[in-house]
Parts: C-alpha cells; structure tokens; sequence
C-alpha cells in the first residue's frame, strides 16, 4: 500500500506549495515503509520534485480547463490504480472541493486540516488537525481502509531532496461533466494570496482607495500578495477576492502584515494559521495587537513610506 500525493499545478507548473506535500508524503511513507507517489495533471516539469519515489504524469487537453468533476474523477481513478492507502491533498480552494468529491468516488474517509504526521495512539492512527477555526486541536482516526488527507498549507515544511524520482506517463480517461468555466480571475505578475508566503493586508485606516498604492508598493517590494478586511471589501476599496478573514479566504502565510485593521475576531480566525503576524495601527487597544507577533502604534501614512524606503535601501544593499 503505496502513499498517493496530488500536486497541483498553475500554468504548466507546481504551484509553491508542491514541495510541502511531496514532503509530507514522502515521510508518511518513510514510516509506512513503502513508497510515495507523485500525481501531476499538465505539467511541462514534472521531474522538478524531490522525496517522492515516483511520479506519474498525466497530460490531457480536456483538463486545461479546470472543473472539480472532471479532475476528482480523474484523481480517483489514479487512487484506485495505485494501490495507495492514502492520498494526500493541499488545503487550496480546489482541493478542499476535491476532498469531498474524491471522497465519495472512492469511498474514502476524508480529513482535512491536517497539521502533522500520524500518531500511534492505544494501537490506532490518528491525525491531529486544526478545528473551529484554527482555535483548537483534535485527533482523528481514519474509519476507512483508504484515506484523503488534506494538508494546512505551511503546517509541515520543505524537506529537500537532491534524489531525482522516476517519471512515467500515464493514460487515464477523462469524464466528461456538464461543468462549464464561466470566469477566472487572474493577476497578473503578482502573487496570489493563496500561494504566497508573504500577504499585506489593510483595512478602513487606509482612508480610502487613493491610498492603496501604499499597500501594493509594500507587497511589491516584498514579493507579497495585498489583501483587505471585510469592510473595505464591502465598501468597493478593493474586490472581494483579496477579502481575508472567516467570511473570506484563509490564510496561512509565514507573515502576514495588518495595517490599519482593528482585528475583529472574524477576520483572526481567518489568519491565525500564519506564522509572524505584524500589526501597524494608530490605536494602542486595537484587539489585533493581542495576535500580534509583532507590533506598531503610528499613523500607517508615516510608518508605511519609512518601511518602504528601508526595505529598498537594505535590498539594494544585500543585491
């Protein structure tokens, strides 16, 4: 019984966080004691992973266009050919679908936020997992023979492989779906919250959309993604896709930078899940200095241009 990891990929490549999962599977097969699997969907560099002792490559037209239906089916197929007792799948917008899904086909148990390798407890393995929002822990005993298990995004780390993994190509038929693609929204050039390591958020203590190049100068020196709280979605500010918080989308990055945004326990639980959480606000009792790792009281209009100019300076320094 081999460990199966789908790694997703965003224009013909894997997306940053295809390191994590090929990790984590390669160690959950170390201590299985037997091999991890690769299984990549169009992807013009499906040789570039390290700790997996094989990956299948799968190339198809029908699946440039993404629909949940048509990949789920796809990935249950390979669940099923391979053997694998467990599929390991990231913790994006399209795999959280796909869990479910795939989970059905396959009569596979499903547990998502997983945070860490399997325990043994009293003769059983178990899972622990972020629940309510990231505000507690608890473990989960797969009930099925076969397990999906999603991974939080920056919960286990890279582990770095210089060994090369074979590549073999295989042929799966594609179900059709009545799932048609309407829209994508894309940015281009920038980072996505969802695959960034860094995220600049800002909220009403911007004033106003005028101001926002303050925060996208900010992510652009910092190679990060911007986003926004709830009510500057609300007003028009900014679209609703850069909305982080409970009601938006989650997040989960090694530092996330809060500038003007009070901190209301809505839009915590949202990026609790992020390592280093810096706060910039005018107003000493904000809640968000409470969950803050780090923290300013100032005028955001000051302390913004003065973190600009020395991040560029030490850039520029360290080139």
């Amino acid at each position: 019984m081999s460990v199966l990891v789908y790694l997703e990929s965003e224009n013909k490549a894997y997306k940053k966080t295809a390191n994590e999962l090929a990790s984590y599977a390669a160690e959950l097969a170390n201590q299985l004691n037997t091999e991890a699997i690769g299984l990549v969907i169009n992807n013009d560099q499906p040789e570039i992973i390290g700790g997996l002792n094989q990956i299948i490559s799968v190339n198809n037209e029908a699946l440039d266009t993404y629909t949940a239906e048509k990949f789920a089916s796809l990935i249950s197929v390979a669940f099923e050919k391979s053997g694998a007792q467990y599929l390991v799948i990231g913790s994006s917008a399209d795999s959280k679908y796909l869990g479910g899904l795939i989970s059905a086909k396959s009569s596979s148990g499903y547990i998502p936020n997983v945070i860490a390798l399997p325990e043994n407890i009293d003769g059983k393995t178990a899972f622990k997992r972020t629940v309510f929002t990231n505000k507690g822990y608890a473990l989960t005993t797969p009930k099925t023979k076969r397990c999906i298990i999603g991974l939080s995004k920056n919960s286990f780390g890279s582990v770095r492989s210089d060994s090369g993994s074979r590549v073999e190509s295989m042929i799966l038929d594609v179900i059709d779906d009545p799932v048609s693609l309407i829209s994508k929204s894309t940015v281009n050039g920038k980072a996505t919250i969802a695959d960034a390591d860094i995220v600049v958020s800002a909220g009403r203590g911007l004033k106003g959309p005028e101001n926002w190049h303050l925060i996208e100068e900010l992510a652009d020196v910092l190679g990060a993604a911007t986003a926004c709280s709830k009510p500057v979605s609300d007003l028009g500010w900014r679209p609703h896709s850069e909305h982080v918080g409970q009601t938006g989308k989650p997040v989960a990055t090694n530092l996330y930078i809060a500038i003007g945004i009070s901190g209301a326990i809505q839009h915590l639980a949202g990026i609790n899940a992020s390592k280093i959480k810096v706060v910039i606000n005018n107003d000493p009792e904000a809640p968000f200095f409470k969950a803050a790792d780090y923290g300013i009281v100032g005028d955001a209009f000051t302390i913004v241009p003065q973190l600009i100019e020395k991040l560029k300076a030490f850039k520029a320094e360290n080139a």
